[in-house]
């Protein structure tokens, strides 16, 4: 049985570095087909995350949304054409399942403008993937179709030879997800992104799942990883969707579920099958654009201390060690933790 490693289990080496300047370091990246993002970051299609208000703020900031898919087709494209007609360079994304209207939300979604299609899936390792991904290919031509999720090498390679330009990483990682509690299957997902790196197929890797902050972007981004999709990192905003909730205390809250919880299945299908995730809620964190920069500041930073001024040149030299239970604790502030 082989040991497995979270990103909590590892650090990553200073190296000598010559950049004097945050400025210096270049974290856009392409992910295929014309897919370019200045700041790699994926908001996830989610009905608590990803609509209009989302869309145009990860836009602006060089990121993207991928459009969720639990609502109708009209709904979601209407979505996508409004986001388009009020910036008209804004880089969009939607979500298409693997069953029912996807082919038809494809075409509609590719009639107003989408940059890219999301196949989005649980267990995208699977037959009905395979199937859909062939299809999607010969409808939409050299569109970007992304997909998922996968935890293993043999699951990015078979993506990409179905017809997938990048594919979503990660099983079970999620803040709201519960897969590996129900089903008892998954990977930590720094360990899925090393396995899913080894590909010899031209393929991108989105990691996906399990990220809490810029030290873990970085360290999905040195593991293999060529962009980060969160939820959990962009909830509570403003520009998520759902109404600000105060309660008696005064503080203030937003909804935040998981796709396959109980609470959405039943508001967007009226049943619920297997529940892989829970409904909660968080914060309100106000507007999401000090969040994106703190974001892209951190991500500059980790780069600079191995000395790197691109992903391609940091992901060439990057040093993982593993830490012990004693050096998590170093690692993380620790004053709050002490008994004066």
């Amino acid at each position: 049985m082989r040991k497995t490693l979270s990103y909590d289990d590892v650090l990553l080496v200073p190296h000598y570095s010559d950049i004097r300047s945050r400025a210096e370091v270049d974290i856009g990246t392409q992910l295929g087909r014309g897919l370019r993002l200045s700041l790699p970051l994926l908001a996830s299609p989610m009905d608590t995350i990803s609509e209009k208000e989302m869309t145009l703020a990860m836009a602006n900031a060089g990121a993207a949304a991928v459009v969720h898919r639990y609502n109708t087709v009209e709904e979601q494209a209407t979505t996508v054409a409004a986001v388009k007609e009020e910036n008209g360079k804004a880089v969009v994304g939607a979500a298409v399942g693997i069953s029912g209207d996807y082919l038809q939300r494809a075409s509609v979604l590719r009639a107003v403008g989408v940059d890219f299609i999301c196949v989005d899936v649980a267990h995208g390792h699977h037959i009905n993937m395979k199937e859909a991904l062939r299809a999607l290919r010969e409808m939409v031509g050299d569109m970007h179709i992304m997909a998922g999720n996968v935890a293993t090498l043999e699951g990015i390679n078979a993506l990409s030879d179905w017809g997938a330009d990048s594919v979503r990483c990660n099983i079970g990682g999620g803040s709201i997800c519960s897969t590996r509690v129900q089903t008892g299957h998954g990977l930590p997902g720094l360990q899925t992104l090393l396995d899913c790196a080894q590909t010899d197929r031209d393929v991108k890797i989105i990691a996906d799942g399990g990220i809490r902050n810029s030290g873990d972007i970085v360290k999905a981004i040195a593991a293999g990883a060529d962009a980060v999709m969160c939820g959990s990192l962009f909830a509570g905003t403003e520009e998520s969707p759902g109404s600000v909730i105060e309660d008696r205390e005064g503080h203030k809250w937003k909804i935040y579920r998981g796709m396959a919880s109980k609470e959405a299945q039943m508001e967007w299908r009226g049943k619920y099958a297997s529940f892989e995730g829970v409904a909660t809620r968080v914060p309100y964190r106000g507007p999401i654009s000090p969040i994106l920069a703190d974001l892209e500041r951190g991500i500059r930073s980790g780069l600079s201390y191995s000395g790197a001024r691109t992903i391609a040149e940091f992901q060439a030299i990057a040093e993982f060690v593993e830490q012990s239970a004693a050096a998590q604790h170093e690692s993380a502030p620790h004053i709050l933790r002490r008994s004066w």
